[in-house]
């Protein structure tokens, strides 16, 4: 928690999850366990700074679950956990509005989550 007390659950879903990175970070991370790089490629435009830095704040919320495999190359991997996982189907619902929001707006959508 960086920000208690808060005034409503949307502000404290809101300090987990805002941003611009975190729900594309979330949404990625629903369709599977990925790897930092993998990450960084199915998000466009994210700089291994941010993705870092907001990996980290996700793991310190208990939202993204980083394993470190005792492997040479070193491999790590990034899940999301059970509240993780809740949190990235209470996205999908937005999603959906972001949809109809892009269609009325005659923009075309190129895939339906990051990576895909």
């Amino acid at each position: 928690m960086r920000n208690p007390p808060y005034s409503c659950g949307l502000d404290a879903a809101m300090d987990v999850v805002g941003g611009k990175w975190k729900a594309l970070i979330l949404w990625a991370l629903a369709e599977r366990v990925h790897r930092f790089g993998e990450l960084r490629r199915a998000i466009p435009g994210i700089s291994d700074k941010m993705l870092s830095q907001h990996l980290r704040e996700l793991e310190s919320d208990g939202i993204v679950d980083r394993t470190d495999h005792d492997e040479v190359p070193p491999r790590v991997e990034y899940a999301l956990t059970e509240p993780g996982e809740a949190l990235s189907g209470a996205l999908g619902p937005l999603a959906a509005w972001g949809e109809r929001r892009m269609a009325t707006l005659g923009l075309r959508e190129d895939h339906d989550r990051p990576g895909t």
